[in-house]
């Protein structure tokens, strides 16, 4: 049986990538980072347009190693700290467009349960990586609309570090006891 695919997604600063550790922690299995992160901190000047293929190219590639590690070791979920819907949701936020390939790759690439992260939670800058204090909520919509058009299945992560923790531990939960 091939991995559940569990993905981190929502607004920047919402605890995504601690939370993503944290799960594949829990359970023992392989996750992906965010590529995005990894290729602004390497990019070193303001991101364009012309940024968001190799991002999705990155975070594609990124995801299908993970998969491929769970796949190895018989892990029945594979950790993802986003994926190609967030790419395209930046994409369309920041620059009006995305990539036709993203789009159609977020669609057939689609995970079996989206831990959306809410924004009720304090916001940490750190320079270039979270620029945008203000439009946590817009965002929040951009992701729950771009999921409910996509017909994802979605897990809300809201409340303390602890309450986020456990709602996805929930969350998981019930998506193991039904396979």
């Amino acid at each position: 049986m091939r991995p559940a695919r569990v993905v981190l997604i929502g607004p920047e600063c919402t605890g995504k990538t601690w939370l993503a550790g944290e799960l594949a922690a829990r359970y023992g299995v392989p996750a992906a980072p965010e590529h995005a992160r990894e290729y602004v901190d390497g990019h070193g000047a303001a991101l364009t347009y012309a940024d968001v293929d190799p991002i999705g190219r990155g975070q594609q590639a990124g995801e299908d190693a993970a998969i491929a590690r769970a796949e190895a070791e018989s892990a029945a979920l594979v950790v993802l700290d986003t994926d190609l819907v967030s790419t395209m949701v930046y994409s369309r936020h920041y620059y009006g467009d995305c990539p036709a390939w993203i789009e159609a790759a977020a669609g057939r690439r689609l995970g079996d349960l989206y831990l959306l992260h809410h924004v009720d939670v304090e916001w940490v800058s750190d320079g270039r990586q979270r620029e945008q204090p203000e439009r946590r909520e817009e965002l929040l919509t951009r992701f729950r609309d771009t999921l409910a058009g996509l017909a994802a299945r979605v897990a809300d992560v809201a409340g303390s570090w602890d309450e986020r923790r456990l709602r996805a531990v929930s969350a998981l939960d019930s998506l193991l006891s039904e396979r």
